[in-house]
């Protein structure tokens, strides 16, 4: 069904109320549960310790992402580094100074026992948000795709800037990030990363098939659809 009206990016009325202020990604990338306990872990993830962190001003947005065998199947590329991440954990700030009340936050919870131990860790990286574009047939403006409903995403890390990609049937939108400089002890991506977010209205798999050939010709870290966390069906999507 094509929605009514004109999309927000070609309506400056609408853009003039707001952007959603988001600056900056802080970006988790983990192995699968050591003891297959992935279902658990997400539970825990999504009831406690995610919405904790909306407490804080900076965080605007988050979005928890698990890759399948069919989404492993499906990969264009997963270089060795990359190739054990099964999950991706993304928290949306408006200003980098955020990642302070992050901190603090995590180390309250922790003393008030409520934390579990992470998922074993690939990555861990702090973006810059560089580009956002939505398809015009969605209607809703790039700025606040990471709060639309998606099926899921298609995550491309490169080391060069990614190719267009809202034309392809599936993608409502993208948005790129750039590794940031931070404190080590933070974050250890590597400088020069390009981190694009394809968000989905159909099936994260079937994209993928239409994204392959696109990809064929370049070289990315990782390529790759991924479900989103379905809340109360823990088990609805794992590794």
């Amino acid at each position: 069904m094509t929605l009514p009206g004109n999309p927000s990016d070609e309506t400056p009325r609408v853009l003039s109320t707001g952007n959603g202020d988001i600056t900056t990604l802080f970006v988790s990338m983990a192995r699968r549960h050591p003891d297959g306990a992935d279902a658990d872990y997400l539970r825990w993830h999504t009831l406690d310790h995610r919405p904790e962190q909306h407490r804080l001003h900076e965080v605007r947005a988050s979005l928890r992402l698990v890759s399948t065998p069919q989404c492993r199947q499906a990969r264009a590329a997963s270089q060795e580094l990359y190739d054990d991440i099964d999950h991706v954990m993304t928290y949306f700030f408006s200003a980098p100074s955020g990642l302070d009340g992050f901190l603090e936050l995590s180390h309250a919870l922790g003393e008030a026992g409520r934390k579990m131990p992470l998922l074993p860790p690939v990555e861990r990286g702090v973006y810059d948000v560089h580009t956002r574009k939505a398809a015009t047939r969605v209607k809703v403006g790039a700025d606040i795709l990471p709060w639309w409903p998606i099926t899921g995403v298609y995550l491309l890390l490169e080391q060069e800037q990614p190719p267009e990609l809202t034309h392809v049937d599936g993608v409502a939108g993208a948005w790129t990030a750039t590794t940031a400089d931070v404190d080590p002890k933070l974050a250890n991506a590597p400088a020069g990363h390009y981190l694009t977010y394809c968000f989905l209205d159909d099936d994260p798999v079937a994209v993928a098939d239409r994204l392959k050939p696109l990809l064929r010709e370049r070289k990315p870290l990782l390529a790759g659809p991924f479900y989103p966390i379905v809340p109360h069906e823990w088990d609805r999507y794992v590794p």
